[in-house]
This record gives structure tokens, sequence and C-alpha cells, in this order.
């Protein structure tokens, strides 16, 4: 499916957009590494949590950045290499699902936020995180709730976490196809609960998640 291309009124209303968000960032000062924070995959039954951590330099414009769950996949996919590619600095930090297990999905949120600033070839001097305060984190930080929809930063955040998650999960999905985690990603769909009570549970499924689906 191609990709929506922007001209004219459209293109100049998305910048307007873009720019909002931009100026959202700016009342909290002037930073030089401002750092957005999101992750992906608190709620399913299966396989890791993925956090991401984006510094955008100031005059950066990358079109259509949003709450990755606004976006379509092909529009994820798309816009990912381009982050990559644009941002002062990106890193992306993973919790598997023993770590869930072991210490809860909140607590290994934390750690994998923490793992990708620690990642980070550019020391942020904010962190704009989407609805969270990081425990054990000396910078300076700020948590916005539906942030991701608010700022760029953490909007170019969320998108890394949940492509790379979603890759990840395609690559399971290959190693456990009968779960079908290419499609719902482990996440609770009726097909999936089906699966996990017709096969039992596999090796990265989040045993503190499917008590009740065994």
């Amino acid at each position: 499916m191609a990709l929506r291309i922007l001209k004219g009124e459209k293109l100049q209303a998305e910048r307007d957009r873009l720019e909002g968000m931009k100026a959202y960032e700016r009342q909290y000062g002037s930073y030089s590494a401002i750092c957005g924070i999101d992750e992906a995959g608190r709620g399913p039954l299966a396989g890791p949590v993925v956090a991401g951590a984006v510094i955008l330099p100031e005059d950066c414009e990358i079109l259509f950045l949003n709450d990755s769950k606004k976006l379509s996949e092909a529009r994820r996919e798309a816009l990912y290499p381009e982050i990559q590619e644009k941002a002062s600095a990106w890193a992306v930090g993973i919790a598997g699902w023993e770590r869930i297990d072991e210490i809860n999905i909140l607590q290994a949120t934390y750690e994998a936020m923490r793992e990708a600033i620690r990642k980070l070839s550019l020391q942020p001097d904010l962190l704009l995180n989407d609805a969270v305060t990081i425990p054990e984190v000396t910078i300076p930080q700020i948590p916005i709730i539906k942030g991701d929809a608010k700022s760029v930063s953490i909007a170019a955040a969320s998108i890394l976490a949940k492509v790379t998650r979603d890759h990840l999960m395609r690559e399971y999905d290959k190693i456990y196809p009968e779960y079908g985690f290419a499609k719902h990603k482990g996440y609770g769909t009726a097909e999936h609960i089906a699966a996990i009570k017709k096969y039992g549970p596999c090796p990265i499924h989040r045993q503190t998640f499917i008590r009740n689906f065994r």
C-alpha cells in the first residue's frame, strides 16, 4: 500500500501540527538535548517490554510523527529508519519476559527505560517521559500524560519502541508459529488465548500474565 504524500495546504497543516508539538516541548525551558522516552509492550501476554529513547535536533522535521498507536503499521515502518537517521541520538532498552515475571511489568519497564538512556551516544539534559517518572535516574525528568501525542521526542521514542518490539515478535513467530505472534504481537486476543489453552504456554509467555488462561 502506497503511503500518503502531503502537498500544499495539507503539507502546511502537518508542519503546523509538528511545530505545535515542538512548541509544547519548549515550554519546559531551553535545553540542548531533550530526550523523549516511551515503551511498547506493557500489556501483552508474551514477549519483552521495549523502551525507546530519542534526542532530536532542534531543526529536525519528520512528517507524521505521532503516538505510534495512531499510525498504521506501514507508516511506523517507514518512520523507523527516518527517526534513526535524523535523530541526534537514539537507543532502545529491552526487558525480557523472565524479568517481567521476576520483578513485575512496571519495574521491568523502568529497567528497559534506564537501559535505553544508558545506551544513548549523547547525554540528555532533560527527559520527557510518557506518563511515568523513572526511578534511579539523576537526569531531570518530566512525566507527561499522553506525551506521545504531544511531544515530538516522545512520539519518536514510541515508534522506535513499537517497531523494535514488533520485529522481535515476528521473529518469535517463526519459532512458535502456532500462537500467531506475527499477527497479534503477543496481546491477549481471542485467537492468542485459544492457542494458549490448546498448546499450553511457550517459553516467551509471561507466566504471571497467563494464570487464568492455562
